[in-house]
């Protein structure tokens, strides 16, 4: 079976539980973080392996919190649009969704450590920072739609197959009760096969609606050491934490052939198909981080990011409801509801910064991500191993790059700009995402303000039923243009 997606926005193929094969989907929308990171950080692309001195390491780089010579509180609120553009069978759909959150919330508590009268103040341990904050590692809200005329297939070609290929197969059994295939016999083989017509004078007109919400956070807790102003580490413990909600619509409708008494006649048909998945889950994690400076100018910074391993409560309900002109409605539903963990990928990451006294500075971020080495646990009431395979199947390594530059203006000003690049995870299709940001600061005295706009776009491919080379697919082109607004105070 084919499985064509790519992060948040992720096709689930429509199929009963007793075979559904979404928990493998699941492990790539879950392994697809981001570091999160204040709007200054933002606004240079994310790039914070090697930048230090920002709230960002808390929950990025936590060597980076030996840089700080003072306490300091900060909280990020963000405002997301998001846009979607959806290409199906020639057909172009659009949709929207406007979100408010809070992004990032995290404070550094600055210790002195050689207090001696007559010490060094240059040399050997001086710090020992702790922090500790919020920070949304994943966002979820999106509203997807495609939609068009299907002159060659119908989701019940789907359901015929299934019936053909299971003899116990709840939702072939629906279908069959309400009349979308029928059991046929051609030249002495029965095979179940679709009632819906298609043929120059009927086509199927579909629409799916997809509406996804939540997200995934963490909180750290972190220490970072400075070591005679020239070497920094640091670590860090995360609690992450899963919501992601989901539901799936696709709707059909047309003509459909029916046998009644001995007469074969035609009947207008509406039929929809739901899915409906909550997902909760927490987690932990550790990172360990270290920047050294072999020149006052460059910053060298390495990260290291443990799996993260989840507990996963996951409930499923699937509907199939159908409406068929002069005769009857039906409908019928099933929920399911599973416990079951998972271990994301590990992830490494290796940054340089120069600067230019103060003028500013560039940064950049190299990270790999091996997706395909995600993991979900067999229990008693799951077995992992076909999920697993199509994980190691269809996942790969990928590589994230983040580039940066912040140039102070005057004495209060900062103009920051950046680009992010999402490797993709995918052996086959999927697509990078790519993001441009651009932001200023403002730093007085114990405050300071910082606004990015970050726009990034990227394409997936979904299949919303599979038969075959004959599956259609949907092109989505997705869009987000996002507004981070950081308050600081140092104290």
């Amino acid at each position: 079976m084919k499985l064509k997606y790519i992060l948040s926005a992720v096709a689930m193929v429509a199929i009963a539980k007793s075979s559904f094969a979404q928990y493998s989907q699941d492990a790539l929308r879950f392994s697809t973080t981001q570091p999160g990171s204040t709007a200054r950080i933002k606004a240079i692309g994310n790039a914070n392996v090697a930048v230090g001195g920002d709230l960002t390491s808390v929950s990025g780089n936590p060597a980076g919190l030996g840089f700080f010579t003072r306490s300091e509180i900060s909280v990020t609120p963000e405002y997301d649009m998001f846009k979607s553009k959806g290409d199906y069978l020639g057909t172009t759909t659009n949709d929207s969704k406007n979100t408010g959150n809070l992004n990032n919330a995290a404070a550094v508590f600055y210790s002195r450590l050689n207090t001696a009268r007559g010490a060094d103040k240059s040399q050997g341990w001086l710090s020992l920072n702790f922090g500790l904050g919020f920070s949304r590692t994943n966002d979820f809200y999106n509203n997807s739609t495609y939609g068009g005329n299907n002159t060659l297939s119908s989701i019940t070609d789907y359901y015929a197959d299934r019936a053909n290929s299971s003899g116990t197969d709840l939702l072939a059994d629906w279908a069959y009760g309400h009349k979308l295939i029928d059991l046929y016999n051609n030249n002495g083989n029965e095979a179940y096969a679709s009632n819906v017509i298609i043929d120059n004078n009927s086509t199927a007109l579909q629409r799916n609606v997809i509406t996804r919400t939540g997200g995934q956070s963490e909180f750290n807790l972190a220490l970072g050491a400075n070591y005679s102003n020239k070497f920094y580490i640091g670590g860090s413990l995360g609690i992450a934490t899963i919501r992601y909600n989901s539901s799936q619509v696709f709707t059909e409708s047309g003509d459909v052939s029916l046998r009644e008494g001995t007469t074969d006649v035609t009947r207008g048909f509406q039929s929809a198909f739901v899915q409906d998945q909550v997902t909760r889950g927490t987690g932990a994690n550790i990172k360990l981080g270290m920047i050294y400076k072999p020149v006052e100018a460059l910053r060298l910074g390495f990260n290291f990011t443990s799996p993260t391993w989840y507990n996963m409560e996951d409930t499923y309900r699937e509907s199939l409801s159908t409406n068929i002109t002069g005769d009857n409605s039906y409908r019928n539903n099933e929920t399911y509801a599973l416990n079951y963990d998972l271990r994301t990928p590990l992830k490494v990451a290796g940054g340089i910064a120069y600067f230019f006294k103060n003028y500013g500075f560039i940064t950049g971020d190299v990270e790999y991500v091996d997706y395909s080495s995600a993991k979900l646990m067999t229990n008693d009431s799951y077995d992992a191993s076909f999920d697993n395979g199509n994980i190691r199947t269809f996942y790969k390594g990928a590589v994230n790059t983040r580039l940066g530059a912040e140039a102070r203006l005057g004495k209060f000003a900062y103009l920051r700009g950046g680009y992010n690049i999402f490797g993709n995870p995918m052996r086959d299709n999927g697509s990078t995402i790519k993001t441009a940001s651009g932001g200023l600061g403002f730093r007085s005295g114990h405050y300071s303000l910082d606004a990015t706009y970050l726009h990034s776009t990227g394409s997936n491919t979904f299949y919303p039923y599979e038969i075959g080379d004959a599956s259609p697919s949907a092109t989505l082109r997705n869009t987000s243009d996002n507004l981070y607004l950081t308050l600081s105070y140092r104290f």
